[in-house]
This record gives C-alpha cells, structure tokens and sequence, in this order.
C-alpha cells in the first residue's frame, strides 16, 4: 500500500489514499464467496484497518486520558470500528497511568439510498441525547463524505450540552465542501470511491466483509432496490 498512500501532516489528519490507487486483487485476499464478482478490488485489507485504528486510540488516549467520555457510536456502518477502536482504548488503558472510563450510547442514522447521499437524514435515538448533558463526547463515525450528516448530528448533539465533543472517522472522502466537518481523528483520507465491508454498506449488503472493498457496477445492479 506504500506507493498508493502517503502520510498527511500532523498525526490527526490521517493517511491519505492517492486518487490513482487501485487497491488490491482479490485473489490475494479471502472473501465470501456469496460476493463473488460483486467486488472490483480491496481497497483497505482487515489488517492496515487494525493497526490505523490502534493508533488512533493512542492519539485518543493521549489527549483524552483521565476523562470520564461517553463514546456515541453512529450505527449501523460505525459499529465495527467502534467496537474495535473501544477494545484497543481498553486493552491501553489496562497497561497505562492514564485511563479513560467509557460508556457506550447508539445512534443510527440512514440518508443513502443506492450510492446516492439523499436529503432525508433519519435520527433514531436522538430523542436521548439529553443524558450527553455536561459529558465528553466522542463520536465515533465509519465514513464522511460530503459533512451533511455529521453537520446534523453535531447540531443535535451540541443542543444536548455537552462539556466537550470530539470526532473520530475511520474514512473521509476527499469531496467539495467537506471542510468544516472533519473528524477529530481520521483513519484514512480516501478518493471519492463508494466502498463497502467493515459494516459499510450498499443497502444491507457486504456489512460481513472483513476489508474495505470497492463494488463492482455488477454489485450496485445485483443489489440495487
């Protein structure tokens, strides 16, 4: 992956996936076989994701050390990266002077139809926000694309009172305008590719698939409501 990405400034702005990388063949890798010509390559193997994400809790770690955070896992593409990023955040905690007590509270939210970001954005559990009252927050995201999304969610969440907010994206999207929204901490800046697996999903599919994958325009069709 060394000639398709480089690494951004600052140990916050993640590392950056060239437009021109075309990921993996599939044939290096297992998948199920359930999605067999459904997927054009692998974009970000299992392995790479684990050690970004053991990273970034280190980052947490460092700067979020000794607070009492509630960690809001955005569901459903965020529950894979939130469970492992919460399990390494522990596994250093066991082994540091620094701790980090957590509670975990859900969210979900849905406005892709297809490949396409829509303007109906749907809250589930926002109605139970308040208890973020005077919390640090860490939200924790799957993927930013255009900022529209996370831009609600941080209105919704701001209107609860929290003490303090901090975001943390295992993809960011280099699209327009996405700017103001960008996580806290980010795992890897991508080109503007729809990708699946890792509990990314096109409309409930490849949510079983271990890497990041690129789909196939036979995926989108076989899969397409």
């Amino acid at each position: 992956m060394a000639d398709g990405a480089v690494q951004s400034e600052g140990r916050r702005g993640g590392i950056v996936i060239k437009d021109d990388w075309p990921g993996y063949s599939l044939d290096l890798f297992s998948y199920p076989a359930h999605y067999s010509g459904d997927l054009d390559c692998v974009y970000i193997p299992h392995g790479v994701i684990m050690d970004r994400t053991e990273r970034l809790a280190r980052n947490i770690m460092d700067d979020l050390g000794d607070h009492d955070i509630v960690v809001l896992c955005v569901l459903k593409g965020g529950y894979q990266f939130c469970a492992d990023l919460v399990d390494r955040i522990k596994a250093l905690s066991r082994n540091s002077n620094h701790t980090i007590p957590m509670r975990v509270h859900f969210i979900r939210l849905k406005s892709y139809v297809n490949d396409q970001s829509t303007e109906d954005l749907h809250i589930l559990g926002a109605e139970d926000l308040s208890s973020l009252n005077g919390k640090n927050v860490l939200i924790v995201e799957a993927i930013v694309d255009t900022g529209k999304t996370m831009k609600t969610l941080l209105k919704h969440v701001e209107a609860a009172g929290p003490k303090m907010i901090k975001v943390a994206g295992l993809l960011v999207k280099r699209v327009p305008h996405n700017a103001a929204c960008l996580p806290d901490y980010v795992g890897f800046e991508i080109p503007n590719r729809f990708v699946v697996g890792y509990a990314l999903d096109y409309n409930e599919y490849f949510r079983d698939l271990n890497h990041i994958c690129v789909i196939s325009e036979n995926g989108k069709m076989k899969y397409k409501i």
